[in-house]
């Protein structure tokens, strides 16, 4: 994998804006922060449902061979800019903690709201493991 850095551009905080890779694509569906197996939402803090989608997005990824390092691209969708803007400290724990230092092409989007209800945060992602 290779970061794409243009040389006159400051370095992006906390994302990549390009990676070259090649390799084994995994795509990985709107994970939200429920117990994946109640498909139960069990907070209503965001910072805590965002730290349960990394860790069922981490989860789907291991079983076809990835982990949080193969980890090109995250799409996020909130429901609240203000909430996500004020838990951006938790955010940050939990995103440390389960994805590491690997810093993927990212988007964030606010949003009317999410299929499930209570949802608070969805993020698909797209994964390369090197052939």
């Amino acid at each position: 994998m290779e970061i794409l850095q243009p040389p006159d551009w400051p370095r992006a905080k906390g994302y990549s804006n390009g990676i070259k890779a090649r390799g084994s694509l995994l795509f990985v569906a709107g994970e939200i922060g429920w117990n994946p197996k109640t498909e139960k939402i069990e907070t209503d803090d965001f910072a805590g449902q965002f730290r349960q989608t990394l860790q069922n997005i981490v989860a789907i990824l291991a079983e076809g061979g990835a982990g949080p390092e193969h980890i090109v691209r995250m799409t996020w969708y909130v429901t609240d800019k203000q909430e996500y803007l004020s838990n951006l400290s938790g955010i940050g724990e939990a995103y440390r903690e389960i994805i590491g230092r690997n810093y993927p092409t990212m988007a964030a989007i606010e949003i009317k709201g999410l299929m499930e209800p209570g949802a608070k945060i969805e993020i698909e992602t797209t994964a390369v493991v090197p052939d």
